[in-house]
């Protein structure tokens, strides 16, 4: 699994400060939707698991109910040109 180092900011909620290398996706799919033969529109990826989603514009909303599920708060996004992660519990947002 590939990984990029990331600094977080000050401002940064406590979630996204303790990220230390952001997960990358290891498939460019949800991996619910697969196996539902859904679609979706964006992917997400777990920080804490490094599980891909799709994003809350998807008709499944797969990566918001996995945090909500799991209590994994923090995602990143696994679009090609997109560096930034997002945290659910705190609505925290940082560019990497």
């Amino acid at each position: 699994m590939s990984k990029r180092e990331m600094v977080a900011s000050d401002a940064a909620c406590a979630h996204l400060r303790a990220i230390k290398s952001v997960r990358q996706a290891k498939r460019y799919e949800c991996e619910d939707c697969v196996k539902i033969g859904a679609r979706w529109v964006h992917l997400r990826t777990c920080q804490e698991c490094g599980g891909t989603r799709c994003c809350d514009d998807s008709p499944n909303r797969h990566a918001s109910k996995h945090s909500r599920a799991t209590g994994h708060p923090v995602v990143s996004s696994a679009e090609p040109g997109e560096s930034w992660m997002y945290c659910y519990p705190d609505e925290g947002f940082l560019e990497y």
